[in-house]
């Protein structure tokens, strides 16, 4: 398939960049500058900049992009730092789509389990209603946004994805350097469900959903979410270390200002959909997540 791809520099958007070139699809990379090679579009959301013409041969565009949540403190000019580089240019690829007649087919929307709040030990499928909160305000702005490429006929699935495992990067890539000089730990109390996926297997998600038929909401999150003091856990026994030095809400309060919040934030988020669809994970349980994390599994 022809696939653009906007956030393609990010943890996600450089992982699918590379998964999809190695699985022979052709990938156009949305840029923010003059465009380097014919591998990329160059586009400008804030001044609503995006050639039509440069989409038209394309099959499916995913957007991933949108400001880091956890990459300063969350002062209220970073607010709306956080909904404008989600809402702008979903709102231009959504208008720009429906503005061609040969369009592609498929828009992949990012989104996020943020979109339930935090809601304990509830069961949470795609058919949960939202929660309350900053970060469930800017998520149904975000899926919002690209209403009208599904007004116009195109196919549109919210991904909305969890906790990220990977190796680098990203909020987990945080946490593992410390767990790998064993001085890390359950974070709160430890009680928190996170609703994790690899980044394998999100990757293998979003190309599965360029093809299933799939619309609207779709959880991109592993089959076992588990709480906090877990994940931790297993993923300091794959690397062989302790995980024992517990880190207080207060102390990531102090670092992490309100992100803190929504890292500790509860979500038993399942992924009915993609199951439903077909998909099946690679890495389905903590253990094998754990392990493929730490470097000690496929």
């Amino acid at each position: 398939m022809h696939v653009v791809v906007a956030g393609s520099h990010g943890l996600i958007g450089s992982a699918l960049v590379e998964h999809l070139a190695t699985r022979g699809h052709r990938v156009r990379r949305l840029v923010r500058r003059a465009p380097a090679t014919s591998r990329e579009i160059g586009w400008d959301p804030d001044r609503g900049r995006l050639d039509a013409e440069e989409l038209r041969a394309a099959d499916a565009v995913v957007n991933l992009g949108g400001a880091g949540l956890g990459d300063r403190r969350w002062t209220p000019a970073y607010r709306a730092t956080i909904l404008r580089s989600r809402t702008t240019p979903t709102a231009l690829l959504a208008r720009t789509l429906a503005r061609l007649d040969d369009r592609p087919r498929v828009l992949l929307q990012g989104s996020a389990v943020g979109f339930y709040g935090d809601r304990g030990d509830e069961v949470l499928t795609e058919a949960s209603e939202p929660g309350e909160g900053f970060l469930v305000d800017v998520v149904r702005a975000w899926e919002g946004a690209a209403r009208p490429a599904q007004d116009a006929g195109v196919r549109v699935a919210h991904l909305r994805t969890g906790i990220v495992m990977s190796r680098s990067g990203g909020s987990f890539g945080r946490l593992l350097p410390l767990l790998r000089l064993g001085v890390g730990g359950p974070l709160g109390d430890g009680s928190a469900v996170w609703a994790w996926i690899t980044l394998e297997d999100q990757v293998r998600a979003i190309e599965h959903l360029l093809t299933a038929d799939v619309h609207g909401a779709v959880n991109l999150t592993g089959p076992s979410p588990a709480r906090v003091g877990d994940v931790v856990g297993a993923v300091a026994r794959a690397l062989r270390r302790p995980a024992v030095v517990r880190v207080p809400r207060v102390a990531l309060r102090l670092a992490l200002g309100e992100f803190a919040d929504d890292v500790l934030s509860s979500q038993r988020a399942l992924p009915t959909v993609l199951a439903t669809s077909g998909f099946t994970h690679t890495h389905a349980t903590l253990d094998a997540a754990a392990a493929w994390t730490a470097g000690r599994g496929r």
